[in-house]
């Protein structure tokens, strides 16, 4: 895969050049760096991502009244995590006393 020097969009081949179709961008195509480029066949899945852990090296907790039916608690720990995009963090509380998970909304 191939990016535009100019404006950073995904470059197409045509023949014996890279053209961007945002900003009409050419390039000539390398044949060494080409084939030094990864393909979907020669890349790895590492399986999913290892979800995380709001307990996890946490020992504050806080007062937030557990939403489960069947628990009375009102102490959970808490963790900030990124929302993917990087716009903004969501706290995940966890239960002390039943270990519910749950995300503030």
């Amino acid at each position: 895969m191939q990016f535009c020097d100019e404006c950073g969009s995904i470059m197409h081949t045509e023949g014996d050049t890279w053209v961007c179709r945002s900003c009409d961008n050419e390039e000539p195509r390398d044949s060494q760096a080409e084939a030094a480029m990864a393909t979907q066949d020669g890349q790895c899945d590492d399986g999913a991502p290892s979800v995380a852990d709001a307990t996890q090296g946490t020992t504050e907790t806080m007062q937030e009244p557990c939403p489960a039916a069947d628990c009375d608690s009102n102490r959970a720990h808490y963790d900030m995590i990124p929302k993917p995009g990087g716009s903004y963090e969501v706290r995940l509380f966890t239960c002390v006393e039943c270990s519910h998970k749950w995300r503030e909304s």
